[in-house]
This record gives structure tokens, sequence and C-alpha cells, in this order.
């Protein structure tokens, strides 16, 4: 325990201390909000990857569908890594970077506002990210208190509320600039410890060869004559693994926070370094994550919950119960590591939002075009540190609700994620890729994704979900391309000369 709490302890001063570091350079909205636009390929690349993997996947998503699927859960982490990290950076890397620098925006609501010539479309997009990113917190606060719980037996609301505080703590001082640098720690300590721990727990069965060995003698849950399911290539039920992939890779793709990374880069030198970085870490994190879950079934069932339902939840954390207390520190700090690093990537993104996209918008329509009533450099200034505290008071306010939430969780982890990416990336993943490469694109064709994937995922959730969250949000995914193409094709163009001002970048 002693082990435990040193450790502990000397991770949270030293992400502290990088908040007090960087506090003299998130000063400006620029600074708190981008770093600048100077954050170099390594600590983007990392800041990508820690915000995309957290106690969501390690806990939560490897518990349940490492339970679901066995090894072939192995899938979703390849997948991540192929379609959630390389392409993201393909695709939307360098585009994003300049056209979002060319228009002078800052959040993915200023986007489709500047992009689209339209106020609205960037006040409705700035309250469904602050909305939906709640469940996605709430998740998080979730999967890190189990597993703090199991490791230090302090009660899970407590671990809750210190996370909390910790991640506001060096958030609100140092900004993005204090997340990237701390997010390169995180990212270093989740390599090492991810294959550390996957080594640990299959020492507990004998190995690799022997841990593989007793998964193909597992009957499978639709048939239990038949044995080997959950040791076979594509897994007892290839159908819904792909709805998960799908899910958790493309997903990435219409997030405010993932895709913010790509906003504060440097150069597009950076963005190929980037690249290969960040797809190295998706691989070595996410694969490892779910190989490890998909040997959840070696260790007993899980406990029932009240709803009779299996705790999936539970699964991970029961994992590593029986290692030792050296091993239960590094996966503690793995954890806590990819937890607040994707916390503080979630809390900083809303606050951001809100204050530049609802509070204190411009009335800025096309780049290049003077605001009416042009300021000093003096009152300029008094205002950029004022939209500054703003955030900073936001940051706690989002904190609060996410906890609140937390402690009374409505269902599993896998569910909250699934809820909240499938209306956010439903609503934006379209237009906003879209929107990069097609001129073609209208206002009215992103108003209608909008309602297509806020309006499915809560209308699934209202019905008791029919169809399982993380399908459901997939199909949200999915379906937003034909929504922006086919309104397009019969809706209002926008004007030609915006449009090639808008892409003269």
């Amino acid at each position: 325990m002693i082990i435990k709490i040193i450790l502990t302890i000397i991770f949270l001063a030293v992400m502290v201390g990088v908040g007090l570091y960087s506090r003299k350079q998130a000063n400006s909205v620029d600074g708190f909000v981008l770093g600048g636009r100077s954050v170099g390929p390594w600590l983007t690349a990392f800041a990508y990857g820690t915000s995309y993997f957290s106690a969501v996947v390690f806990v939560g998503y490897a518990g349940q569908f490492g339970w679901k699927y066995g090894l072939s859960s192995t899938w979703i982490g390849v997948g991540n890594a192929l379609i959630g990290s390389l392409l993201a950076w393909i695709v939307l890397g360098r585009r994003t970077k300049l056209m979002t620098q060319h228009i002078d925006s800052r959040t993915m609501p200023d986007f489709f506002g500047t992009r689209y010539a339209s106020q609205g479309l960037r006040v409705v997009a700035s309250i469904i990210a602050f909305v939906f990113l709640i469940p996605y917190t709430a998740g998080v606060y979730k999967g890190i208190s189990t597993l703090f719980e199991m490791g230090f037996g302090i009660p899970y609301e407590y671990c809750a509320i210190i996370m909390a505080v910790l991640t506001a703590v060096y958030v609100i001082l140092g900004g993005y600039k204090a997340t990237a640098m701390n997010d390169f720690i995180q990212g270093i300590i989740m390599l090492f410890g991810i294959v550390i721990v996957i080594a640990a727990v299959l020492g507990t069965k004998g190995g690799l060869f022997n841990a593989f060995q007793q998964m193909s003698q597992l009957p499978s849950d639709a048939d239990t004559s038949v044995n080997g399911g959950f040791a076979s290539l594509l897994g007892p039920d290839p159908w819904n693994l792909l709805g998960v992939v799908i899910l958790t890779s493309l997903g990435t793709w219409g997030l405010p926070q993932m895709v913010g990374k790509f906003y504060s880069i440097t150069d597009e030198s950076a963005i190929h370094r980037g690249t290969v970085i960040s797809t190295v870490f998706a691989l070595i994190v996410a694969g490892g994550c779910y190989f490890l879950g998909g040997f959840g079934r070696l260790f007993g069932m899980p406990p029932v919950l009240p709803s009779g339902k299996l705790d999936f939840d539970s699964i991970v954390p029961s994992m590593l119960a029986t290692l030792p207390d050296v091993i239960i520190a590094l996966v503690v700090l793995l954890v806590l590591s990819a937890s607040m690093s994707t916390l503080a990537s979630l809390v900083l993104t809303s606050s951001s939002t809100m204050t530049l996209d609802l509070i204190y918008r411009d009335k800025k329509s096309m780049p290049g075009e003077v605001e009416e009533g042009e300021i000093n450099d003096e009152v300029a200034e008094k205002i950029e540190h004022r939209k500054v505290v703003v955030m900073r008071v936001l940051i706690v306010f989002f904190i609060v609700i996410s906890l609140l939430i937390a402690l009374n969780p409505p269902t599993f982890i896998a569910q909250l994620m699934g809820i909240s990416w499938g209306a956010l990336a439903g609503a934006f993943l379209a237009p906003f890729m879209l929107g990069l490469y097609w001129r073609g694109v209208t206002t009215a064709s992103v108003w209608a994704c909008y309602i297509w994937g806020v309006g499915i995922t809560v209308v699934n959730m209202l019905a008791g979900n029919p169809i399982n969250p993380v399908n459901c949000g997939a199909i949200a995914m999915l379906g937003g391309f034909p929504v922006v193409w086919l309104v397009s094709l019969f809706t209002r163009k926008l004007n030609k000369t915006f449009v090639d001002e808008i892409f003269n970048w």
C-alpha cells in the first residue's frame, strides 16, 4: 500500500507541477485552448492517443467486449489504430490544420459557423457538444474510480471526487499546453504499463500459450456444445463486433476533443511524424487493452447487478486483483494516466466551446472579414482575459455536472460512451469531414445531420435502447454521410465567392 500511495502522489505532483509550469502560456484564448498553435508532433500525437484511450477503454470496453467476443475483441484495438488514428490523421490532419487556421477557427462549432456562414449552426453545435460530452466524462470517472476502489480500498465516491479536483487544478492552471505535456508523460506510462500488465496477468494463467489453450476450451454462449468460439479469429458474433469497431474507430473523426488536436499542431511536416507516432501508440495501447480483456472469462463470472445483468465493469479489476502490489500500483498509474488525460481534454473542449461559441461568439461570417467597431489593444487584452476566466469557471461547472452523474451512473461505461459518441459523431462527423473536401455541402444539410445524429441517439435512449447504444452510435455516424449528401443535392447552395474564399488556403 505504501508503494502504491507513494507512486500515486509522485504522479499527481508531477501533473500539478506541469500545470504550474505552463500557466504563463495560458493567459490568452489561443494559448489556453490551442497552446498557441505551436505544439509539436510528439506532444500532439500523444495528446491524441491519450485523449482517445482512457479508463472507458481499459476497464469498460476491454472488460465488456472481451467477455462478449473473446480474443477477437483485439480487432477493436487494431481498428482503433488503423482507422481511428492512421486514417484520421491522413484524411483530416492536414486539411483541418490549414483550413481552420485560414478561417481563424478555434473549435469545431466555430468551424461549422464560419464554414457554413451560420451563427445558428455554431450555437447549436456548442450545445450538442457540451451536453453529450457529459456522459462520456461520467464514464471515465466511473472507470477510474472502480479500479481505484480495487487497488486502494478507497470508496468509489471519494475516488471520483479526488480525480475531478486534481484534473480541474492542472487544466485550469495551464490550459492546453499543460494538458499536452502531461499527456506525453502519461502516454509513456501507458505504453510501458500495458505491456507489463499483460505479461503479469497471463503469467497467472501459465503464460500466453496456456491461456490461449484454456480459452479454446470454453463453450460458446449461444451453443454450449461448441467450444473455441472465444479463441477464434472473428469470435462468436462478428457483426456486432464490427459495430463496435466502427463506433470506436470512426467515431474519433467527429469528436470535438479529438479533431481539436489537429488545430494546434505546428506545421505540415509535424503532421506526417504525428501520424506514425499516433498509430504505433494506438496499436500498442488499444490493441493491448482489448487483447487483455479477451482473457476475462478465465477469471470467473463477474458479479450480478440488482437488475440481473452481469457487472461487466468489474471484469478487468477482478483480473488484476491477484497481482503483486507493485503491478497493481503500475495499473493504477496506467489508468490514472489514461483517464486524467481524457478528462482534461473533455473539460477543456467543453469549456472552450461554451465560452467561444455561445457566450462570447463574434459575428464573423467569412475569413478576412473585419468586425464592426475595431477595438484597441488594451480593450482586446481585457476581453481575452475575461474569456479565459469564463473558460476556467466553466471547467469547474462541467466537472461538477459529470461528477454528479458518475456518482450515480445510469448504465455501464460502454453504454455511456456509446450514447456520447453516437450523438456527437452522428451529428458532426459527416458535415465536418465533407466540409473539408466538398464545396457543395449546404447549410441545410448540416442542420439535417444535427437532427439525425442527436435524434436517433435520443429516441433510441428514450425507447429503452431497443438498438444497443453501441450499434446505434455506429448507425448514427455512417448514416450522416447519405443525409448530408442527399440534402445538399436539393437545398440552396452557399455563395460561390464565399466558398472559394473558404477554400483559398
